[in-house]
């Protein structure tokens, strides 16, 4: 997208993200405490006289709180998920007011290894608590108590967020009405938890990890960081979408007999992993795949996804694709099957995409005509049937 002349109609425009501070401790599953820590959101839309149109937004790994709109006019691009987030899309900004986070232990202004640990003065670094699912929803919790918010019409995400979703059904379900999971997983399989330490023996063995705390040698383990987002991005295709784009087409047009970029994947590879080196921490990274990794809500009920479901109250929507092979469409069917055995209210529909697993992020007609019927049919207190 080049730089826009002005800011397109159905954009939620300029937006500033705002930050909300607690006082209050905040205790973790690995048996640590924060003190005090502080949240960073973005809102689109307007907040209704009863509080009864709020719609949480969740991040995947590499997501945080700008989701919709610019924060200037020199922005290249708007908010990652733009696509579903403004006036008219999926998530109607004319109906709902949205509120998008940064969590815990993000690298984007919420309190996080890259932020002031105020007992030593020097950033937390691996110093941080480990953060689970669980602490998120907690946190996300006292940010909707912060905002006047006793319950969302509904929370949202995917990847990694729609997993967010998920536990908010779990474990306070009468704060939401409903849940929308999108390219999710009630859990990782073996195989995503080796991509997952793969990557992050590639920061921790960096020279320049100094165990964690490069801030203090003003350093950067770049070629680890770069080389675990190089992976976690094939990871995040499909071999149909990287064929379409790349095949095997020859940057030079020749074979130059050498280990430097010849082949067009490898160039964008190279420039994925270099540009997410200068907008991403290593340490936040480690933090975010453990918490992928030890996702399971079921593990607290004798492993049965069904028994972890029943009590749950909201509404469902579940969408897969049919390409994601790094949580496939069979993940979300279990999540489906475990609803209705319960006979909860959840529809599901699998999208046909060659996009692999960021399909969730990409404006495919079917995906959001799906999204957008099912937003629009719920209800909002105060409007005309």
């Amino acid at each position: 997208m080049t730089l826009p002349e002005k800011i397109p109609e159905n954009s939620v425009g300029l937006i500033m993200p705002q930050v909300q501070h607690f006082t209050e401790p905040l205790q973790f599953d690995c048996g640590r405490v924060l003190d005090s820590y502080q949240i960073v959101y973005e809102t689109y839309g307007q907040l209704n006289a009863d509080h009864s149109n709020a719609i949480l937004i969740c991040h995947a790994l590499s997501g945080d709180h700008h989701a919709a709109g610019y924060h200037s006019m020199d922005d290249k691009n708007p908010g990652w998920w733009d696509n579903c987030i403004g006036p008219g899309k999926p998530l109607d900004t004319n109906r709902f007011f949205i509120v998008s986070l940064n969590n815990l232990g993000g690298c984007k202004g919420s309190t996080g290894p890259n932020t002031i640990n105020p007992e030593t003065n020097k950033p937390y670094g691996p110093d941080f608590p480990i953060v689970t699912v669980n602490d998120w929803v907690r946190s996300q919790v006292r940010l909707g108590e912060a905002l006047g918010i006793s319950q969302w019409v509904a929370i949202v995400g995917g990847s990694l967020g729609g997993m967010q979703a998920l536990q908010w059904a779990i474990d306070y379900p009468d704060r939401l009405r409903y849940c929308v999971v999108i390219a999710a997983t009630p859990k990782l399989t073996a195989q995503n938890i080796a991509f997952n330490e793969v990557s992050r023996q590639a920061i921790m063995t960096d020279p320049e990890f100094y165990n964690g705390h490069y801030y203090d040698h003003n350093a950067i383990p770049r070629q680890g960081l770069m080389l675990a987002r190089m992976l976690g991005h094939i990871t995040y295709l499909s071999d149909e979408s990287m064929r379409a784009k790349f095949g095997r087409e020859l940057r030079e047009g020749k074979i130059k007999f050498g280990f430097d970029v010849e082949f067009q994947v490898e160039s964008y590879l190279r420039y994925q992993g270099r540009s997410f080196v200068d907008r991403f921490d290593a340490n936040t990274y480690l933090l975010m795949t453990k918490a992928l990794d030890y996702f399971d809500p079921a593990r607290e009920y004798s492993h049965n996804l069904s028994a972890a479901l029943a009590h749950v109250t909201a509404n469902f929507l579940v969408i897969s694709f049919t390409s994601d092979w790094r949580f496939s469409p069979e993940r979300s069917e279990e999540i489906v099957r475990a609803l209705t055995d319960n006979k909860k209210n959840v529809n599901y529909i699998e999208v046909k995409a060659h996009h692999g697993h960021d399909a969730f992020l990409m404006p495919i007609p079917h995906y959001l005509n799906v999204f957008s019927a099912y937003m629009r049919n719920i209800k909002i207190s105060g409007e005309n049937s």
